[in-house]
């Protein structure tokens, strides 16, 4: 959900739903790195309630299209990430398996 002004679109809450700091800090990590961006911050409103406010306020972009930019980056990252991760599992199991040691008193 979008919490914001018709009049100016570069700047907006926006409310996620069934998420916590994981992905709030993750997105804002993002956001921080665009340089459309001015200002960006989330809150948890209260701990019991699995809700996160990401405020973000940008140059003047419209702060919707920079907020799908940055998760669409976060997306990608991830990719990255686990693509990385399984390459570096595959080749360390292709690797032969070194001779047990011996070792005796």
């Amino acid at each position: 959900m979008e919490h914001g002004s018709y009049q100016d679109q570069s700047q907006a809450t926006f409310t996620l739903t069934d998420e916590d700091h994981t992905l709030a800090n993750s997105v804002r990590y993002i956001l921080n790195q665009d340089p459309r961006v001015t200002f960006v911050g989330y809150s948890i409103p209260h701990p019991s309630d699995a809700r996160v406010n990401i405020r973000v306020q940008t140059t003047g972009d419209p702060a919707r299209e920079v907020l799908k930019d940055s998760c669409e980056d976060l997306m990608f990252l991830c990719k990255h990430v686990t693509n990385t991760f399984d390459q570096a599992v595959a080749e360390f199991k292709s690797r032969p398996k070194p001779e047990s040691m011996n070792i005796s008193p």
